[in-house]
């Protein structure tokens, strides 16, 4: 997907700040929904984001994995989630400051927000959601002596194009849901696939389990637990893998073109951390029992992002906290108005360029 029409113009292109009505830091799933709930509310929405593209994870990390959840769709590509979201959200016009990182949030006298990024493109709002997913993310690494060596020379910490394994001799190191999902899914795409885990127990959904038992009853996957990869071998590429068995201290040596270590992500908030925000275990405690706001009114958390009793970490519920959370910033902007809640099936959707998705006509047919 092309990103050119969305890149807001850069510091020294403008001189005024971007003004709207909510500025959105994220544009993930949880973001961009976020965008349509507030369009059906004619509120104009920006979003920052430090990517280069919409998306969020779903475009960083796994575009063309699938995602089994989302309400409607009995299986979607990460990326074509992101497609349809972006259509979804088109007649409202959204800006997007892509690239870029949200570092500064201060409050004005008239109650908006001034939000600055590391590149000092200035945005004003009437209200703030923190829509950034885990926030900046490191991938937690193997402590292996020689990593760094095959970086982007056979070892990789996320698969973005399954296509590039297709053919080849891969080993995918983890117990978690990625590498129990990858495992399912580069399983007729490689030419060899080898499961390494430390323990015997997965970690992952149990459907997710029984897959992966299955493929290796089938030939299909090789499973060697509990182990771990402990040496890399090759000159300018991967050629080889040691793993050692932890019950037996047997090393079993393997040939393998791709090492793909699938250990989870290390998040970090980053400069949200000094926003004066509640901060709990690394997420943004809001209050979940009225409209996700932080401790600070007119600043909003949704998503994988911020915490709460019951807290889930699903696109789903991102998607319901954004809903409540437009609401509550339609009532911080029109304090005096009372929004009547209408639903698209009858009313439509009229977007801000003027286009309108006509709600269909009640037909009223006498009974002979």
């Amino acid at each position: 997907m092309s990103t050119e029409h969305l890149q807001a113009p850069t510091s020294d292109q403008i001189s005024e700040p971007i003004e709207t009505d909510i500025l959105i830091i994220g544009a993930g799933p949880t973001g961009l929904f976020a965008v349509f709930e507030a369009g059906l509310l004619q509120l104009k929405c920006h979003l920052i984001d430090a990517l280069p593209q919409p998306g969020g994870q779903c475009s960083e990390l796994y575009p063309k994995k699938p995602i089994y959840d989302i309400p409607g769709f009995p299986e979607v590509l990460a990326g074509d989630l992101v497609d349809n979201l972006m259509e979804q959200i088109k007649p409202f016009q959204p800006g997007f400051t892509l690239g870029e990182r949200a570092d500064t949030l201060e409050e004005l006298e008239d109650g908006k927000f001034l939000v600055t990024t590391n590149k000092g493109t200035k945005h004003i709002a009437s209200a703030v959601a923190i829509a950034g997913g885990l926030g900046s993310f490191e991938p937690r690494k193997p402590l292996l002596e020689n990593l760094g060596q095959f970086e982007d020379k056979g070892v990789a910490y996320i698969i973005r194009d399954p296509e590039y394994y297709r053919g080849k001799k891969v080993i995918i190191a983890g117990g978690g849901d990625s590498a129990l999902d990858w495992t399912i899914f580069l399983a007729d795409l490689a030419e060899e696939l080898t499961l390494v885990h430390r323990r015997n127990e997965f970690r992952g959904a149990l459907d997710s389990v029984e897959k992966v038992q299955q493929l290796k009853n089938e030939g299909k996957v090789k499973l060697i637990t509990p182990a771990e990869v402990v040496a890399l071998k090759g000159e300018s590429h991967l050629e080889g893998v040691q793993v050692k068995k932890t019950d037996t201290d047997e090393v079993i040596d393997l040939d393998v073109e791709e090492f793909v270590p699938l250990f989870g992500l290390s998040p970090k908030l980053g400069p949200l951390a000094d926003w004066g925000l509640e901060i709990e275990k690394n997420a943004i405690k809001v209050n979940n029992s009225l409209d996700y706001q932080t401790n600070r009114p007119g600043v909003y958390a949704i998503g994988d992002v911020n915490t709460y009793p019951g807290k889930l970490k699903l696109i789903l519920c991102g998607f319901h906290e954004a809903t409540l959370m437009v609401q509550s910033a339609y009532q911080r902007i029109f304090p005096d108005k009372r929004y009547v809640l209408k639903y698209t099936t009858v009313g439509g959707v009229t977007g801000f360029d003027g286009s309108k998705k006509e709600a269909p006509k009640a037909v009223v047919k006498k009974i002979e």
